[in-house]
């Protein structure tokens, strides 16, 4: 059976995507911890991250480091947080946002679904800064 993540790929649910190319995705987080949280992954439907090949993986944390660069010339924030995940959806994620201090790291801190016009604008503001 598909994962959430691979009928947002497909387009059966709609996403703020701001990068896609043939092997990953990078779309918002509509939970986020903090503007401009993104979500990273394969397109193809990997439960663990110790499944991804070498260049998977490789290509999906280079994909990361560039959101998190575009994350920090965009956003008011000091650092920028990465958590590999795959419990809430068993495809591998990618958590990549802006943060000011480790209370930022606290997944209990997710908002409920964010504003879609506050969406909107992280997305244009990711799609932009990342060219």
């Amino acid at each position: 059976m598909a994962t959430l993540f691979t009928k947002i790929i497909g387009g059966e649910i709609p996403a703020r995507f701001i990068h896609q190319d043939e092997t990953a995705v990078a779309f918002l987080d509509v939970t986020p911890i903090t503007d401009g949280h993104a979500l990273v992954l394969p397109r193809r439907e990997v439960s663990h991250w110790l499944d991804l090949t070498q260049d998977e993986l490789h290509h999906l944390m280079d994909l990361a480091q560039r959101i998190g660069q575009a994350q920090k010339a965009s956003f008011d924030c000091d650092r920028i947080g990465l958590l590999i995940q795959g419990y809430e959806v068993p495809h591998v994620h990618i958590h990549v946002w802006p943060t000011k201090s480790t209370e930022d790291f606290r997944m209990d801190r997710r908002r409920g679904n964010a504003d879609p016009a506050a969406l909107d604008e992280a997305a244009q503001t990711l799609r932009t800064a990342l060219g």
